[in-house]
Parts: C-alpha cells; structure tokens; sequence
C-alpha cells in the first residue's frame, strides 16, 4: 500500500481501488491501493474524510496496512475517488509542527527532552523534563516565531542504516531502523511518523499560553495557526469586554482589574464592619437569656457564625441557622463548652447533623426543616 501522506503532506485529493471491505463493529473496515489518509500515530489524530460517498470516521495502520473506518460499504476492486478533510488535517499539521519548532528550541536553550504531548480540543500541552520561568518562556516563543517566519524547508526521509548513524536527532527511546527523521534545519531533528507542514511559514504562528510543573519538570499549553489566531480573538473579545466594563483602554484591563478588586475589599470590610455591628444590636435583645435561637435567612457560615459569636457574649449559648439551599439549615452553636457539646451531639444523633469545632463552638449543617430543629431545641430550654 503507497502511503501518499508520506509522499505529499499537502495533498487533499486522490483515486484509489478499494482492495478489501469487511463489516465492523461501527461500520466498514476499507482498505486501498493508496492512501492520504494519516493513521492516528506519533501523537497525531487520524484524518478524516471520504471515500467515494462513504464517510471515513477513523484510520488505523494494521501492520503496515492503513484501514478506513466507512460508514457504509465499498465494493472491492472500484476505483474511488478520495478527499482529506484539510480543514481538520492542515490544523494538526500545524500543530505537530509548531511542537516541534518549540521542542527544538528548548531543547537547544536548555537541553530539556519532550517527554510527551497531546493535542486536544482548544489547545496543545506538551510535556518536558525541565522547568521554564516566565521570561524563558517568552524567549522560547519568539525564538520559534522567528523560525516560523524564517519559513524553513522541512525535510522528512527515511536515512539508510549507515547514514542514520550520522544523524543527530532527538528520541524518547533508541529506535531500530528504519527511522523517520523529521528535520527542520537550524531548529530540529526529531524521529517522528507524522504529518507535518511543508515549510515551517504554514505553521502561521506560535502561541505559548503557560507554563506549570508537572511530574518533576514543566508543561506548556500552547497552539499554532488558525487554532491560536482563533484563541487570540476569543481572548481579545473577553478583554474588550472587560475594557468596556471597567471604561478603561484594552491595554489597561489588568490595572483596572487589581484597583476594582481593592475596591471591593474595602466595600466588603465596611460591610463587614456594618454587619457586626447589627448583628450585635440583633443580640441585645437576647440579652441573659440561657439560649437564644435564631433563624436568619440569606447568610453564608462565617455570617451565622459572626452572628452566633455575638449572641455567645449575652446569652449562655448562641443558636444561629440559615437556609442552606439544599432543605435544610447551615448552623452555628456558640457559648457554654458542655451545653453546646451536648446540643451538637443531639443535633447530630436525631436530625442527621454535620459538624464540630472547638470547645464553646460548633459549626456545620443539619438536613431538616425549622419546625423539628425548634422542637429539639426546646428541649434544652431551661
């Protein structure tokens, strides 16, 4: 079987005899005399496309045979004609591509190894052995957008046993002949069976969006071409967005962010502040009862809590509850050390409770309506 990929990356188009069709679990397995359809390997997802009027859903390479995945069958020995989808294949080009342009790069910087990469949905992570700072990072993008714009042959060959001894290339593993070498003159060497670009200009460009360790070394998101051109007006539009919203320039978001959130963080201590003080006028007028049960609606656990606190300071126990959205209540007990210990563990044994803390403090959740919490409670009222 030819593999055409090997011969023309670029190719879109091609006839065929189909040689073999046998029925699948989710369709026709196809073979042909040729083929441009890329078998998923070396990180690379498989093409997809048509065979005649059948759809082609997958490609697997089965000892050296290619095998289509069809949704309907193919009669042997007809002469088909054959498209790539090229919007799907020339975005992984793309991406397998710029991998390597970006490998090459760090591995000559740094002399870091790629240990692994995977192409998903939005963006591309590929793994390495050692870690970047932000600033490397940066130097890493435009070193391989220069290559990129330098639009450098590429050239893809299978060297002959003597010559694959002269030849310098980057490998996860030793290899036995033969060996692929995928070749970008100046920037990378690599044994690699995918599909690539014909020159690295086709990569288009080259965007580095992070960098975090992972297993000891670094992974770094990223995408090429019309997969990151894509990324970049997404995230310009989120950013002109914003600018519109906080009525600053696009280049001045990130300022405006970081002077919004300190405003917020004065508003919510004066809140904060405010919300004390109420809670504390709320408390007088429990004051010397032996416990004061309350039913707030609306606030979170550092409220009830907040407010359980402040009925502890004129009552000998605190008993704060508020909706939690869920049919029942978040609660706080606060006060006497043996009164609220003896409350959460009745809580807890008859109304399913959830909770602890520190001696004089209990905080959690019960799952039960007001009327069966009101009526454990009584029990305990003097």
């Amino acid at each position: 079987m030819r593999k055409l990929y090997y011969e023309d990356s670029l190719i879109r188009n091609f006839s065929a005899v189909v040689t073999a069709c046998v029925p699948a679990e989710a369709g026709f397995q196809v073979t042909l005399s040729a083929t441009a359809f890329y078998p998923e390997g070396g990180g690379q997802a498989c093409d997809t496309g048509y065979i005649g009027d059948a759809k082609v859903t997958d490609v697997r390479e089965e000892s050296e045979t290619v095998v289509h995945l069809c949704d309907r069958a193919l009669q042997i020995g007809q002469q088909v004609d054959c498209r790539i989808d090229w919007q799907h294949r020339f975005d992984l080009m793309q991406q397998h591509t710029g991998e390597h342009i970006v490998s090459g790069v760090i591995h000559e910087m740094f002399g870091y190894q790629n240990v692994g990469f995977h192409v998903g949905a939005d963006v591309m992570t590929v793994d390495f052995d050692g870690m970047l700072t932000e600033a490397q990072l940066r130097e890493v993008e435009l070193r391989s957008n220069r290559a990129v714009w330098e639009d450098i042959a590429l050239r893809c060959w299978i060297p002959d046993p003597e010559e694959l001894k002269t030849v310098v290339y980057r490998t996860k593993r030793a290899l036995p002949w033969p060996v692929r070498i995928v070749q970008i003159p100046g920037v990378d060497s690599c044994a690699c069976c995918g599909v690539h670009t014909a020159t690295t200009g086709q990569v288009g460009l080259i965007k580095l969006f992070s960098c975090v360790k992972f297993h000891g070394g670094a992974r770094i998101e990223m995408a090429c071409g019309q997969r990151a051109l894509a990324l970049m007006n997404h995230y310009y539009e989120e950013n002109r967005q914003v600018s519109q919203a906080f009525s600053a320039k696009a280049t001045e978001t990130g300022a405006a962010a970081r002077h919004m959130n300190e405003l917020l963080d004065a508003e919510k201590f004066r809140a904060n502040n405010l919300q004390r003080q109420l809670f504390a006028l709320k408390a007088k007028e429990f004051a010397g009862q032996a416990l004061a049960v309350c039913f707030e609606d609306g606030l979170k656990s550092a409220q009830v809590r907040a407010f359980a606190e402040e009925l502890a300071q004129v009552c000998k126990v605190g008993a704060v509850f508020s909706e939690d959205g869920k049919g029942g209540y978040s609660l706080c007990l606060a006060g006497d050390a043996e009164q609220v210990k003896a409350m959460g563990a009745a809580l807890a044994k008859n109304l399913g409770a959830r909770g602890g803390g520190k001696p004089g403090f209990y905080q959690g959740s019960v799952p039960a309506d007001r009327e069966k919490i009101q009526a454990l409670l009584k029990t305990f009222t003097p």
